[in-house]
């Protein structure tokens, strides 16, 4: 993706301040009580600052997992096989889907969050345009016969948070089992070594 504009040293700071006000927020009070005036106020900051800045809660949300998904990305970009570099392609896949599923079990209050505010959103935020360019890269190595572009979107679908918050708080399954469910798709899906 390409890098976005510089930004004021003033916006920046602002930007910082609603973000660290918006993170302890929600490690004080949860992800569901999250406003954008008690933001505001922990920040510092004109309400309208924050609207201007994110346009609504699931902006703002959004913003706080695009920060924490930062981390994921180094670690698929740059890390160690089979997530990072250097593992074969159906290898990769298979390590970036299990690594989404422990992070959007440990994002889930604040992806839920998100889906509840603006359940589009997730399709046009930074983090998914992300995911989805990669997992669409490795399925076109995979099979290049495949429709990569479709196959990503539905390799992604499973990773709607209320889906995995399903599977996980409501069905019982533990991270485990979710990713030998993955695998098997991956195999239903796709030719070649998704073993693992």
């Amino acid at each position: 993706m390409p890098p976005a504009p510089a930004e004021r040293a003033d916006a920046a700071r602002n930007r910082r301040r609603i973000l660290d006000a918006a993170a302890r927020l929600v490690a004080s009070s949860g992800a569901a009580r999250l406003s954008l005036d008690d933001v505001a106020r922990a920040a510092d900051v004109g309400v309208g600052t924050v609207y201007r800045r994110f346009g609504d809660r699931a902006g703002l949300v959004f913003a706080l997992l695009e920060e924490r998904e930062r981390v994921f990305r180094r670690e698929v970009t740059a890390g160690p096989p089979p997530l990072g570099p250097g593992a074969p392609a159906a290898e990769r896949l298979r390590a970036f889907l299990h690594g989404l599923v422990d992070l959007v079990v440990e994002e889930r209050e604040l992806l839920l969050l998100a889906e509840a505010s603006s359940p589009a959103s997730r399709y046009v935020s930074a983090p998914y345009a992300a995911q989805h360019a990669h997992v669409a890269r490795l399925v076109g190595e995979v099979d290049p016969s495949a429709d990569a572009e479709c196959v990503a979107d539905l390799l992604l679908a499973p990773f709607t948070p209320s889906l995995l918050d399903h599977l996980t708080r409501t069905r019982g399954l533990d991270v485990a089992r979710v990713r030998a469910g993955l695998d098997a798709v991956l195999r239903g899906v796709l030719p070649g070594p998704t073993r693992g």
